[in-house]
């Protein structure tokens, strides 16, 4: 929970600088396709326009940040960042002109990177946090569509785009489903029992190796059997002679 967690301090602290000195930050936001506008791209998810706005924000910061903490440690870090810069620049580049302020982009993009990747792994565990998400944000995908004229529907769509290219493109890295016999392909199924081929071939190897070092060596010509083994030697019975008396 420590990076989610310092995500909303920040968050907070900005809220509180604004209130406390009675000014509002709202510029720093992402204005689309001006210079002064870019700076936006990482100030806008620090940038709140009212309280209810800043708590809507802060609880799936934590909780979808903590999951992504938690169950992608390889990953969470660099997803993160790119959840924040990628929907910051497709906003600048395809949003309308206004000031676009809030986190709501990032959550967007945790929330999808999360359902899309438990659903494409196929890991118990990580299609049940997809499962999860669905039930709890489910109902965000209203958000992405133009219904209220003051929310930044752009910035929510972009959100969920950039995380379901966050979720393709880091599939291999993470938690992995174990794969069985049956689930491989034919390319891989062909790998495997090369594999084993090669291993019993070694197995015969070292077997026939140690038969072969425990054979006796062979006699030594004009010298002693090196064999230990005691030699029985056949002497037929003296034939007795006439007289029945042996010699």
């Amino acid at each position: 929970m420590v990076i989610p967690l310092a995500f909303v301090v920040l968050m907070w602290l900005v809220k509180s600088v604004e209130m406390f000195f009675d000014f509002d930050l709202y510029n720093w936001g992402i204005y689309p396709l001006t210079a002064k506008g870019l700076a936006g791209i990482f100030f806008s998810p620090f940038i709140h326009g009212d309280i209810n706005h800043l708590i809507n924000n802060t609880i799936p910061i934590l909780v979808l940040g903590t999951t992504l903490f938690y169950f992608y440690r390889e990953v969470a870090r660099t997803v993160l960042f790119l959840s924040v810069l990628i929907t910051g620049l497709w906003v600048w580049v395809f949003a309308r002109e206004a000031f676009h302020i809030g986190a709501s982009g990032v959550v967007y993009s945790l929330a999808a990177f999360l359902f899309v990747s438990g659903a494409i792994r196929k890991h118990p565990r990580l299609m049940a946090i997809s499962m999860l998400v669905a039930f709890l944000y489910g109902s965000m995908v209203w958000g992405i569509f133009p219904i209220k004229e003051r929310v930044s529907w752009e910035s929510h769509l972009m959100g969920m785009l950039s995380g379901l290219l966050l979720s393709i493109n880091f599939r291999k890295y993470g938690p992995q489903r174990k794969k069985y016999t049956w689930d491989l392909e034919p390319e891989e199924e062909s790998e495997a029992e090369t594999d084993v081929d090669d291993f019993a071939e070694k197995v015969i190897r070292s077997l026939k190796a140690e038969d072969a070092d425990n054979q006796p060596p062979p006699d030594k010509p004009g010298g002693f059997s090196s064999d230990p083994g005691i030699r029985f030697h056949y002497k037929p019975k003296d034939k007795p002679n006439e007289s029945g008396i042996r010699d």
